[in-house]
């Protein structure tokens, strides 16, 4: 969380997960662009799932960048097979026009490792809504994220919950962020719910895709983190308004500031020494903002 906060750049409200009509979307790619760009975002990853029955697409966005609003090339990609024999939702974000169509016998984690290597970042995609454990998690070791949050399963099933994935990822040792995203489809009010504040020096696939590869962003559905600044063993904190403000660590370890309203807390840092925590500011109205893990 440190390093985002004193990295280079400006913040970035982006959404990284969501479809068009080129696999199972209700829009055209150039009218979800607009949705987002008139909502106030300032990137977007279209990732429509990379199957056969939609012809492997990769929805090309260029023609729909403008100095004030870019987009990311990237997909879903799936091939078999979990642990309880679902294909996997494997989110690519960033990958070339040219990316390979998934070949015969090419499992999950093959194409997680195929797709980082042609440079995109990937994630694994809203573990608690399918059913995925700590294996599956570790058997994507090309992943660089978890999504914690996914606003669409939370309409379908509410099961919309990464955090535990990514906890249990961490506590095993992989060095993953979190990332909250819409995976929206316009077929229902499933937009604008989850997205990532990525800081970034420019505002460019380039710069972004990079920015995300090194955890400089945090994930919110409407809580703003301000500053993160670090005293010895103290962590200060500045955010909008919220009712706690609290780091969390491996197994019950954690710190919390409660109040009506907040702006501001100092946490300790030292019940956390020799491992990591992570930040998590709580809104009025229960919806929160999640830094991306500190290393102490």
């Amino acid at each position: 969380m440190l390093t985002t906060f004193a990295s280079a750049g400006k913040f970035y409200r982006g959404n990284l997960h969501t479809h068009s009509n080129r696999s199972d979307g209700a829009l055209e790619p150039q009218e979800v662009c607009r949705r987002y760009k008139d909502a106030g975002y300032d990137f977007l990853c279209i990732s429509d799932h990379f199957l056969e029955n939609f012809d492997f697409p990769l929805t090309d966005t260029r023609l729909f960048r403008d100095e004030t609003f870019t987009t990311i090339i990237g997909a879903e990609l799936h091939a078999p097979n979990t642990h309880l024999g679902e294909l996997w939702h494997i989110l690519a974000v960033g990958l070339p026009l040219n990316f390979a169509p998934t070949s015969a016998g090419e499992s999950g984690p093959q194409l997680a490792r195929r797709a980082a290597e042609a440079g995109a970042f990937v994630g694994i995609a809203h573990p608690q809504w399918y059913g995925l454990n700590t294996e599956d998690g570790l058997s994507i070791d090309a992943a660089h994220a978890v999504e914690i949050y996914n606003h669409t399963c939370e309409l379908l099933s509410a099961r919309p919950d990464g955090m535990v994935m990514l906890d249990h990822l961490l506590n095993a040792g992989r060095r993953l962020t979190g990332f909250a995203a819409d995976d929206a489809h316009f077929k229902a009010d499933d937009a604008f719910g989850g997205w990532v504040q990525v800081k970034a020096e420019a505002l460019t696939p380039e710069a972004l895709l990079a920015a995300l590869k090194a955890g400089h962003y945090y994930a919110s559905q409407g809580p703003e983190i301000l500053s993160v600044r670090r005293d010895g063993d103290k962590l200060h904190v500045e955010t909008t308004p919220a009712r706690s403000i609290s780091l969390a660590g491996r197994a019950s370890a954690s710190d919390v500031v409660h109040g009506e309203a907040i702006t501001s807390a100092t946490l300790d840092l030292s019940n956390f020494t020799g491992s990591w925590c992570r930040l998590v500011v709580t809104a009025g109205d229960g919806k929160r903002a999640w830094s991306q893990p500190e290393y102490l």
